[in-house]
């Protein structure tokens, strides 16, 4: 299978998802119980580290944890994508997998076998699939081997057990396979003959070997063992190259070139140094004929026939041939530890994600975003175990933040910041902030140790795996996913560690045989379902974007990015690590493993300086400082009884690491070291002390750092930080005890409290305990206060009712929990006196309510006295109950005794009221009786409305009956006022219309219209109105009918001014501004001579006017006939006539009333009869 690893990620053509059916559906994998989820709110997010602390109880039984911030916490990312640039590394994934690797480890040897000896490995099809070469040959040499099974009749069990149908006699076809390829790998392993060969032969090696000839599957090498001995360059800030490469295993040999292809002729014999015939002696059977059959080794030179050699060769092999000795030393070679190979490209984060965006769009054959993760998870799993599949990724893994910059804002540009972006430089869950945080062990470290205190960045693609491992000297990590898609893992609690170890070396032995640091290389992943079948819990997480992952000391974890993201990851320490630090460095000892740093070094910097550290730090440094001194004294003390004498001080801490190592174990000394005079550059510990050289101990020198006087002192000083803490532990026992008396008051157990944060004592279940005896008392102080202050209220502010009033029991329970507190309050008094008060209410109102009929006062004083109490009292609810019916039944007898003041509405109010009364008789009773004249009034209300309003006019008999009923309801009326008012007017109508009819004259028009208007409007029913109404009708259709016989249409005058005598005539009549009909006031009386013809006046005396004027307007027409005709006798020319006042000119007319002359152009000629 051919590795394109110049070119962007690969795989097998036709092995995408679209382009043959679903691969997955023949792989079976089964997912693993989920790994816990932590959603901190704001408060717990604060610090990070006290969070990671109260969960680990928990969370550390699963190995990873992740963890959701609040939704508000969303850094910005900070990374200059325009200039990040990097090179990320090339992964084969299924040479990851442990045990696909074996299986291509093994084809690799049989091909290379196979390719020394001039011929290619071809891997037979069995049932229309590729035989798998490892799997036969490990179930064969668990059956005996090829002749133990074949004697044994085991080729149809081992066929059985590779999965092929039986009933076939494929058993026969696998010996054949066997024979042909893997026995004769078998027979040069174990330096066995030809003869020794024929001589084991048993009866039964025939066999069927018609399926042979099938077509066959070409082999190539994938060329691990030269990809194994790549070595990464060495890194500036070299922290993890350290455990995948620095050991003293020697590197490879690059494999030999490959010559060019070409049919090989038996080399002719010359210049040889020895013998000259040797050179045509076959070292097989030792003879020198058949030289046309003799092959000479292209490695050592050395000749044998084709038909001696195992298996016998029927022609000349083509390209180089090795002989049997040659193809064992080269296919004995030891493994070389494998590496990742570094992509030749350089991308930007734009062309990586287009590149990996690409690639799994292309192998989905879908979007990217509709990908379902846990079809990513099942292919990731058949791609790494398939042997047949070649997919390649590229991950940029191991990016340091301090090349390409952090994707958190960093404090060293804070001033060009942004308000927000500066917030999350300085937070505490600021990956580039939290190794160094005052509780973690880490910030005690001067160098910035690239990964564990200085970040990495990881940008991943599908697919892009990170092994299985744990961090250096076991410590937490923390990983945080700035963006893209999910990133899968894997993890084991670090208890499970050895069993997880034992798994994997269980599951691929030739690995660890080869290379026992495997699991440090971080180039070794297997499927979880082999390890979970082991017995070693595996638990899974998807983290997402914007979240963080934590693995626990020792803990193993694996897994793989499900598409293109970015993230970002750090290792930190707190205080309960360092007990698993410790650990780590003896493990580290007895494998040979270097050290990232020295434990002993931190250990003592940290005592070096105890008042400034935080307790629970200070209370781990002390314990560990504890156990390194005594086992140094002990290590001192057999150097000196080794032998060893001489001493010198040694600054260790300012020699270089690789200066200072063991030579042995690889541990970074600190407290002492042994070197010898023969070779002074070299040192060991003191546990390998005898194995630094051969010479005696006199000539060995003990180099230490501190004496071991010195080392009780730094111990001293962390137990007095310690002692304190101890002390106030006795303390905060002492004033917890319910069993003592209590004498610390609330301000002094504030003080521990206090005492424990300022010195940063650690978070124990004594601390906790504290803070929740502190909250209690406080809250207890601030509801006693609270008490206090209503205590004082006065009668103005007792309107306000408090939202919430203890009740009596409560109030009793508060004064039990006072009692109860770990500390005096000096409110205890204030609720003391409170509590007396109330029982004294309580008995008071017992006897006022065990009377019938209680005073009001009395009533009111209790409930005053209960109200400023403040405290829910149930007696003063049935006490204000009495008082309010005592007081109802008061204003209903008060409002009795005025009926004015009983109206509708008072009414209405006493019987809203009464309802919200508690039932009592005589609340009932005056209930009853109010509801009932409430009905009555109402009743005759509506009776009064409807007679009012009523169309159909009532007698005055009904009315005055309606007012009688009204006067016999005790109460205000409304509408008996209007009644009266209405019965009063038609009285007075009727009076009017009596004296009409009495009077000896007729009324005028205008009394009568008068008259009849008024009654109309009085709402009783008046018999003799419509009499009175056709009167009125009667006079006006006489009216109309004179005026149309004596008015003419639109005529300017009255009909009374029409009939009555005229006062003025003539010319000047004429003259008058003529008057239209609407313009007269038709309401104003018509006046005969000076006499008004209204109101009262005498009809004599209209007679007597109307007879005046007739006779005035008689002698006036008598006049002005006289004065016109003499106008006509006269000769004066200045004589004006007519209605234009001008002379007499053409044909005039003379009025036969008047005796004027008119002009025939300024009036109009009478009609003639005939019109």
């Amino acid at each position: 299978m051919v590795y394109k690893t110049e070119k962007s990620p690969t795989k097998s053509p036709n092995k995408g998802l679209g382009l043959s059916p679903l691969m997955t559906d023949d792989f079976h994998f089964i997912v693993p119980p989920e790994a816990p989820t932590y959603t901190p709110d704001n408060n717990e997010f604060q610090d990070p580290l006290a969070y990671i602390a109260k969960i680990r109880p928990e969370a550390e039984k699963y190995g990873i944890c992740k963890i959701k911030p609040p939704p508000d916490w969303q850094p910005p990312f900070a990374v200059d994508v325009d200039r990040f640039k990097f090179t990320p590394r090339i992964q084969r994934l299924n040479e990851l997998e442990a045990k696909t690797r074996i299986k291509l480890n093994f084809l690799d040897q049989i091909a290379k076998f196979w390719e020394l000896q001039g011929s290619s490995l071809k891997i037979p099809m069995v049932e229309r699939r590729a035989l798998d070469l490892y799997a036969l040959h490990r179930f064969v040499e668990e059956e005996g081997g090829f002749y133990g099974a074949t004697t044994n009749r085991k080729w149809s069990k081992i066929a059985s057990r590779m999965g092929f149908p039986t009933g076939r006699d494929l058993g026969s076809v696998l010996k054949h396979h066997y024979e042909r390829i893997l026995h004769p790998f078998d027979i040069f392993k174990q330096g066995k003959t030809l003869s020794d060969i024929k001589s084991e032969k048993e009866e039964g090696s025939d066999c069927d070997v018609t399926d042979s000839k099938k077509k066959e599957k070409d082999y190539k090498p994938h060329g691990i063992v030269s990809r194994q001995a790549i070595k990464p360059p060495v890194e500036k800030y070299a922290r993890r190259s350290k455990r995948c490469f620095e050991n003293k295993s020697k590197q490879g040999e690059p494999s030999e070139q490959k010559s060019k292809s070409k049919k090989k002729e038996v080399k002719k014999i010359s210049n040889y140094e020895y013998d000259p015939l040797a050179k045509y002696v076959c070292h097989n059977c030792e003879r020198g004929d058949a030289e046309e059959n003799m092959l000479l080794c292209d490695g050592c030179d050395d000749s044998y026939h084709t038909f001696c050699l195992l298996p016998p060769l029927t022609e000349i092999p083509k390209g180089d041939w090795r002989c049997p000795k040659c193809v064992a030393a080269e296919v004995s070679k030891p493994m070389e530890a494998f590496g990742f190979e570094q992509a030749r490209r350089e991308y930007t984060l734009q062309q990586f994600g287009e590149m990996a965006d690409q690639f799994k769009s292309d192998y989905f054959n879908m979007p990217v975003h509709m990908v379902p993760s846990n079809l990513i998870e099942k292919e990731f799993w058949r791609i790494v175990s398939s042997i047949d599949e070649d997919v390649t990724v590229e991950y940029g893994a191991d990016l340091h933040t301090m090349d390409h910059g952090s994707g958190f804002p960093t404090k060293i540009s804070v001033e060009e910041m942004a308000t927000c972006e500066v917030e999350y430089a300085k937070s505490r869950w600021n990956l580039n902030n939290l190794p160094c945080l005052e509780n973690s062990v880490l910030g005690h470290i001067n160098a910035d140790i690239s990964g564990m205190k200085v970040p990495w960045m990881y940008v991943g693609m599908c697919f892009a795996t990170f092994c299985w491992h744990n961090e250096d000297h076991w410590s937490y990590s923390i990983n945080y996913l700035h963006w893209g898609e999910a990133k899968t893992w894997y993890g084991v609690p670090g208890e499970k560690a050895e069993d997880f170890e034992l798994a994997m070396k269980k599951a691929a032995p030739e690995l660890f045989q080869s290379q026992p640091d495997l699991l440090h290389q971080l180039v070794t992943i297997m499927n979880p379902n082999i390890l979970m079948d082991s017995g070693v819990p595996v638990y899974r997480t998807d983290q997402e974007a914007g979240e963080f992952v934590i693995t626990f000391p020792r803990a193993y974890h694996a897994g793989f990015n499900q598409g293109y993201n970015f993230a970002e990851a750090v290792n930190f320490a707190p205080a309960d690590w360092l007990s698993k630090g410790r650990e780590c460095i003896d493990h580290y000892s007895m494998l040979r493993r270097y050290c990232v740093f020295s434990h002993d070094e931190l250990v003592c910097k940290m005592a070096s300086c105890p008042n400034s550290l935080d307790l629970t730090v200070a209370t781990a440094t002390f314990q560990d400082m504890t156990i390194m001194v005594q086992t140094e004294k002990k290590l001192r003390k057999s150097l000196l009884e080794w032998g060893v004498t001489e001493a010198e001080r040694e600054a260790f801490e300012l020699l270089p690491d690789d200066e200072r190592q063991c030579e042995v174990c690889k541990t970074t000394c600190f407290l002492s070291a042994v070197t010898c005079s023969c070779s002074e550059e070299q040192l060991v510990c003191l546990r390998h002390c005898t194995e630094l050289c051969k010479c005696p101990p006199e000539n060995h020198k003990l180099r230490y750092r501190y004496t071991l006087d010195e080392l009780p002192v730094m111990l001293e000083k962390l137990k007095l930080r310690v002692e304190c803490y101890d002390m106030w532990c006795e303390d905060v026992t002492n004033a917890l005890d319910r069993t003592k008396e209590k004498t610390l008051t609330l301000p002094e157990l504030k003080a521990l409290l206090n005492t424990a944060i300022d010195k940063k004592f650690p978070i124990t279940d004594l601390l906790e305990s504290l803070k929740t005896a502190v909250e209690e008392a406080e809250k207890c102080a601030t509801v006693a206060q609270q008490l206090a202050n209503k205590k004082l209220r006065t009668r103005t502010r007792q309107t306000s009712e408090s939202k919430y009033k203890l009740t009596v029991e409560e109030l009793t329970l508060f004064y039990e929990e006072i009692e109860n507190l770990h500390c005096v309050l000096k409110e205890t008094d204030t609720v003391k006196d409170l509590l007396d008060k109330v029982k004294e209410f309580q008995n008071e109102a017992k006897k006022l309510l065990d009377l019938e009929s209680a005073d009001s006062v009395a009533l009111e004083k209790c409930i005053d006295a209960g109200v400023m109490l403040d405290v829910e009292l149930p007696e003063l609810v049935v006490l204000k109950q009495n008082l309010q019916r005592i007081t109802w039944l008061e204003e209903v007898a008060e409002t009795k005794e005025d009926e004015d003041e009983v109206t509708l509405e008072v009414l209405r109010s006493l019987l809203d009221a009464g309802v919200e009364l508690p039932p009592h008789p005589l609340v009932e009773k005056e209930m009853a009786d109010l509801q009932q004249l409430f009905l009555n009034v109402e009743k005759w209300e509506e009776k009064a409305k409807e007679y009012l309003n009523s169309k159909q006019r009532q007698p005055i008999s009904a009315l005055e009956k309606l007012l009688k009923e009204g006067e016999e309801l005790p109460a205000f009326l409304p509408s008996e006022a209007g009644l009266r008012d209405t019965l009063k007017k038609a009285k007075d109508w009727l009076d009017k219309v009596e004296a009409i009819e009495n009077a000896p004259d007729f009324p005028y028009l205008d009394t009568l219209e008068g008259l009849v208007s008024k009654g109309r409007h009085i709402a009783v029913k008046l018999d003799v109105l419509s009499v009175f109404e056709s009167k009125l009708e009667n006079a006006k259709a006489w009216k109309e009918r004179t005026a149309r016989t004596f008015l003419r249409k639109n005529s300017r005058y009255t009909l009374m001014e029409a009939l009555s005598p005229r006062t003025e005539f003539g010319i000047n009549v004429l003259k008058m501004k003529k008057k239209k009909p609407n313009e007269e006031n038709s309401n104003s009386a018509p006046v005969v001579y000076d006499v008004k013809l209204e109101g009262n006046v005498s009809p004599v005396a209209v007679v007597a006017a109307f007879k005046h004027a007739e006779r005035q307007e008689m002698s006036s027409m008598r006049d002005l006939r006289l004065q016109n005709l003499r106008k006509r006798a006269s000769d004066k020319n200045d004589i004006k006539y007519c209605i234009c006042r001008r002379g007499a000119t053409g044909f005039m007319l003379q009025c036969e009333l008047c005796k004027d002359w008119f002009h025939a152009a300024c009036v109009p000629l009478p009609k003639n009869a005939g019109g």
